[in-house]
């Protein structure tokens, strides 16, 4: 099908993580092209291959071939992570409406047009919320905690952060792009930037072929980041929770001195002081671990090392380049 952004600056870019994900790409550049198509303003999809080892990179060379005027696609020299490779492609985009998408087809692209819909109604962010979710049950467990133990911390108001299909105004994505954060939470960011946020709710599928990237471990990593990342209330707990437990065992300690005071050497209640020494230990480890979460982000920080490393980019030479091109030849 030919593309009818020929020469025009896209009103709408559509970002696209893309990872291992040759399985499922066919069918998402059938429904994604036609679903665009169908709302009839100009666009661009800007996928970002995050260094897959599969037939993706083909996949994404033959489609930008086959339109490449509403195609652009980076590729990174390695696997940085989803989150940056949302960044560069934040950076690449040029549309005033940005709209994030998986690959998998969990979120169905027909939904763009809803977005794109509260978008025009004067919302500079819209987040989404998934109908009738489609993942396994220790899924949907995990994401209801964290996204309790989230707000409580953040006070964020983010009903489902696990959606990954949003639309943002380029003023929203100037200043995300602006932060020098090297865990750059785009949701939660999204959420304090913005005006005038709100939600919606959108269809969910089950996934369309391959398997989901992200682990337990990998979506727990992800709260800590984001919690460590807004907030320093873990933190204040801790040390709440320190003086608690201080003041505990100094009234302890002065009621075993004077048990021996009175009444003697005592063998009895040793285990119980046991048990609670190694309980005293257990908190003092967990703080441990928590402040190392905070001083491990400094780290990250004071390194400075880019975010992603770009190996090339796929995009429509513009108009003045390819004239003047013309004219050299």
């Amino acid at each position: 099908m030919a593309d009818n952004n020929e020469g025009i600056t896209p009103e709408i870019s559509v970002v696209i993580p893309v990872f291992n994900e040759e399985a499922v790409l066919p069918a998402l550049f059938e429904r994604l092209y036609a679903a665009m198509d169908q709302i009839g303003r100009s666009y661009e999809c800007v996928f970002i291959d995050d260094g897959s080892t599969d037939r993706s990179v083909a996949l994404l060379r033959e489609q930008f071939e086959r339109r490449p005027n509403s195609t652009r696609v980076i590729f990174f020299n390695g696997n940085f992570g989803q989150h940056s490779a949302i960044m560069a492609g934040f950076k690449h985009c040029h549309g005033q409406i940005i709209v994030t998408l998986d690959a998998d087809l969990q979120n169905p692209p027909e939904e763009i047009a809803n977005l794109l819909a509260k978008v025009e109604e004067g919302h500079d962010y819209v987040g989404t919320i998934r109908k009738k979710r489609q993942d396994i049950f220790w899924r949907r467990i995990a994401s209801q905690l964290m996204n309790k133990v989230r707000h409580r911390i953040t006070k964020i108001q983010m009903t489902d952060q696990g959606c990954m299909l949003r639309a943002y105004r380029r003023p929203i994505i100037d200043a995300i792009n602006s932060t020098s954060e090297i865990n750059t939470y785009i949701p939660a960011l999204a959420y304090m930037y913005a005006a005038s946020p709100v939600e919606i709710e959108v269809e969910h599928a089950e996934r369309e072929a391959g398997e989901s990237k992200y682990s337990l471990y990998k979506l727990i990593r992800l709260n800590f980041d984001l919690v460590t990342a807004f907030s320093l209330v873990p933190l204040q707990i801790f040390s709440l929770a320190g003086i608690v437990l201080s003041l505990g065992s100094g009234m302890l300690v002065m009621y075993i001195l004077l048990r021996r005071l009175f009444i003697g050497p005592e063998v009895e209640g040793v285990f119980t002081l046991f048990a609670i020494t190694f309980f005293l230990i257990g908190i003092l480890l967990f703080g441990i671990g928590l402040l190392g979460e905070y001083v491990g982000r400094i780290y990250q920080q004071v390194r400075e090392r880019p975010r992603y490393l770009v190996k090339g980019v796929l995009e429509e030479q513009p108009v003045a380049e390819k004239t003047e091109e013309q004219a050299r030849t």
